[in-house]
């Protein structure tokens, strides 16, 4: 069967694999309906992520079938089911595990990135690792992973319906932060560059945007805020600008939430912790009970997928469309690849 593989830095390529072997008790197969293109795939491909090996068969977010499953899976689990897949691992040791905060594992092994992921057209999986996306479309059930991780970092921030959150950055992962933000009733602002990326969030509830390329993120931020400061900053950019940016336009005794990796050394004022009393939090992954929230969120027909999604693309064109995101895609916020389209 086929697969996407990663082969090395800015080359991938379509491959054979092997069919998956035999089932055990605890086991699902399932045929890879669609599977989203995500920016730690992207920064696979550039070379620049640390936790990847090559080669690699990307794919965590993903929709897929039930078709087939081992004597000890339950009955929920039906043939032709939709399901959705927690794509995370955990050692049940580390201090994580310990503190019931496994999504954050210490040897953590996310599909795709430390191990196969399931850009392949069938994929085994245990059946505690799936998730019932209800009659969510496959376009819906390939973004629960995704949003799921902006849930989270909305529920790091301890967001409630009387604060104002500025999201710094509008990809998938920020737009998750603005549908879980506004999912709470909070006021919601969110940052970037482009400005058809500002509309998709603005879509998603966003009540106020920020052009970073035509204003200031902190000045914006303070007018819009009586001067007071954001209550709640999320960065999901990854650079030392927006680091910093999210501290400064944070009020005092705000939360700042960290989902992005700095590529670079970040340098800051850290009076400005000290002075605000600040909580600076990171955001890792997300727990099972995220991605509940999204399939809720979801099916109340409160986001729109069809402006999320910006491309949808056949297996085949995988390697091209991936190669156009690196090169040229600044306005892309998803791609997804349709694998086995029903």
């Amino acid at each position: 069967m086929r697969a996407l593989c990663i082969e090395k830095p800015n080359h991938s390529h379509i491959i054979e694999i092997e069919e998956p072997g035999d089932l055990g008790p605890d086991d699902v197969l399932l045929t890879i309906r669609t599977v989203g293109i995500c920016g730690t795939d992207l920064s696979t491909y550039r070379g620049v992520n640390p936790l990847v090996t090559y080669p690699r068969v990307p794919g965590h977010e993903i929709a897929a079938t039930v078709e087939a499953k081992g004597t000890n899976v339950p009955k929920e689990f039906n043939i032709g089911d939709t399901v959705t897949v927690y794509p995370y691992t955990n050692c049940g040791e580390c201090p994580a595990c310990k503190n019931d905060r496994h999504h954050a594992c210490e040897h953590n092994a996310t599909l795709g990135v430390q191990r196969t992921g399931a850009f392949t057209e069938r994929f085994i999986q245990p059946w505690q690792k799936l998730i019932h996306a209800g009659n969510l479309s496959n376009a819906e059930a390939a973004l629960i992973e995704p949003f799921a991780v902006g849930f989270h970092a909305v529920e790091r921030g301890q967001v409630t319906k009387d604060d104002t959150v500025l999201v710094i950055g509008s990809g998938a992962i920020g737009l998750g932060c603005v549908a879980g933000a506004v999912a709470r009733g909070a006021k919601v602002i969110c940052a970037d560059l482009d400005n058809r990326k500002l509309k998709v969030a603005q879509a998603l509830g966003a009540q106020e945007v920020i052009h970073v390329g035509e204003a200031s993120l902190v000045d914006r931020a303070r007018k819009l805020t009586d001067d007071h400061g954001v209550d709640v900053a999320i960065e999901a950019v990854g650079s030392p600008t927006t680091f910093t940016g999210a501290v400064d336009a944070v009020g005092y005794t705000g939360r700042v939430v960290y989902i992005g990796y700095s590529k670079e050394h970040v340098t800051y004022d850290t009076s400005q912790f000290v002075k605000k009393e600040l909580d600076i939090r990171g955001s890792r992954n997300a727990r099972r009970e995220n991605f509940e929230e999204v399939i809720a969120a979801l099916n109340s027909g409160n986001i729109p997928t069809d402006r999320v999604v910006s491309k949808t693309v056949s297996l085949d064109e995988t390697p091209e469309a991936l190669d156009h995101w690196d090169k040229k895609g600044r306005d892309i916020v998803k791609i997804h690849v349709a694998i086995n389209p029903e």
